[in-house]
């Protein structure tokens, strides 16, 4: 949710999208959804003579298991924020992961023992 939040921040700024089949699109930021599927608007395309076919796209939606890179421009983005982030989404994880670990083998004799009442 990291990435999409961050993407929804940047909604209305210039973005280039390069995708994994080498294609890169320059366009407005319209709108991003929870699958990193991105909506642009006034595109024009980086390499118009390898892609001619694209010159007369304006608005296109690309899906996001197809994009290598989103290229952002520096003033808009605040990477202390984004780091914080970051930082506080990997605390989360972890703090769920140790919530969510079995009992131990020792925790589990110590059960047993005190639920038979033979705790030395």
């Amino acid at each position: 949710m990291l990435f999409y939040s961050f993407f929804k921040t940047q909604v209305g700024q210039q973005v280039t999208v390069e995708l994994k089949n080498d294609l890169a699109i320059q366009g407005t930021l319209e709108s991003v959804d929870q699958f990193l599927n991105f909506k642009l608007k006034d595109i024009s395309v980086v390499d118009e003579e390898r892609y001619p076919h694209m010159i007369s796209v304006k608005n296109c939606f690309i899906r996001g298991s197809v994009v290598r890179y989103v290229q952002l421009s520096p003033p808009t983005v605040d990477t202390a924020l984004l780091q914080d982030a970051a930082r506080r989404e990997a605390q989360s994880t972890q703090q769920q992961q140790q919530q969510s670990k079995p009992p131990t083998a020792a925790t589990n004799t110590t059960a047993i023992a005190t639920a038979t009442g033979s705790v030395s």
